[in-house]
């Protein structure tokens, strides 16, 4: 039997496992991973950023995430505001992109003072200095910076899709930017609670169905579930979904490649195999994939490199004891803001 706690190890893990796959090979072509790593594309992680096993951006702003929501847990409960406490923690991530102190037990981690190829959107949103939301957008972004930092907003309380939708509106401010990222943090929520991956999809196109402007994002789901239906893309036709760079193809390449997954492994390693954004539908895929089949079911050595591991399960266990204990933030690394 699969624990709560292991969906949630998984989840994060699983997503770092996805992004650090990607990392090495996340702008190269599909001619390039071929010619470089041999006709099946990569098959362990490969060098990049200096090492083995590196994370990207994509987790970096991961944990940020999951930090935000637990920092905004230290506050009553009238008190609490999950948008404006991720705001903070952004800019703590972007502190730590430009080697600036600050503070907090995150922020502290070394393995994260690196500049990791971050989106050039959250960039500039975050250095413009006023959140964008939902009705008052910030910009007319629809890349994958929004989506692939929100699973942590699927381990929460509360309604999953708005958070979602709230977190990556702080810095997209096109309806598929933060829309995907609502559909994922729903999916993610969906799948620690024991549903299967095709009925945790279906449900967040139910949802998106209600939404404004989800037209994209439902088209780019209901392909991916219907590619599914006749089996695995080849590496060659992932194309047809997209190439990632946008938050719905981003979504929809890694909910196709977790739905023909015949394992953890194999699933993200489709994922990343082609020509598009590697380490952001690899790291999409992986909390899909670690959500729905656990910690326990990711390689071993695929663990065992993987850059910042004992840090990302802490702050797994943290969300799980938080939001599925109903223990309070441990103040010694998560303090309550102003």
């Amino acid at each position: 039997m699969i624990t709560l706690r292991d969906r949630y190890r998984g989840c994060l893990l699983g997503g770092a496992v996805g992004d650090a796959l990607g990392a090495g090979i996340e702008f190269e072509s599909l001619a390039e991973i071929r010619r470089n790593h041999g006709p099946r594309g990569i098959e362990r992680y490969v060098p990049a950023y200096g090492r083995t096993g590196a994370i990207t951006d994509d987790t970096q702003m991961t944990l940020f995430t999951a930090e935000g929501l637990l920092c905004d847990q230290q506050k009553p409960v009238c008190s609490r505001d999950p948008a404006a406490a991720l705001w903070r923690a952004y800019q703590r991530w972007l502190s730590t992109q430009y080697a600036e102190p600050v503070d907090g037990w995150l922020s502290r981690q070394q393995f994260l003072h690196h500049g990791r190829a971050p989106g050039n959107t959250c960039l500039s949103a975050l250095h413009a200095g006023h959140p964008g939301t939902v009705r008052q957008p910030v910009n007319n972004s629809k890349g994958c910076g929004g989506v692939m930092r929100v699973a942590p907003a699927g381990l929460a309380d509360g309604d999953p899709f708005t958070l979602g939708c709230q977190a990556a509106a702080l810095t997209h401010g096109h309806p598929s930017g933060y829309l995907a990222a609502g559909a994922l943090a729903l999916m993610v929520s969906e799948l620690i609670h024991g549903h299967g991956l095709r009925e945790a999809v279906a449900t967040a196109i139910g949802r998106l169905e209600h939404a404004d402007g989800a037209d994209e994002v439902i088209a780019a789901l209901t392909a991916a579930m219907h590619a599914a239906d006749l089996g695995p893309l080849s590496a060659d036709s992932v194309a047809l979904l997209g190439q990632g760079w946008t938050g719905e193809e981003a979504l929809a390449i890694a909910t196709h490649c977790a739905l023909t997954a015949g394992g953890f492994r194999s699933g993200v390693l489709r994922a990343v195999n082609h020509g598009g954004d590697s380490d952001s539908t690899g790291a999409i895929c992986g909390n899909l994939l670690g959500a729905a089949l656990g910690a326990a079911a990711i390689d071993a050595d695929l663990l065992a490199g993987l850059e910042g591991r004992q840090v990302i399960t802490q702050i797994a266990d943290d969300l799980h004891d938080v939001f599925a204990g109903g223990q309070p933030p441990d103040s010694r690394r998560y303090h309550s803001e102003k």
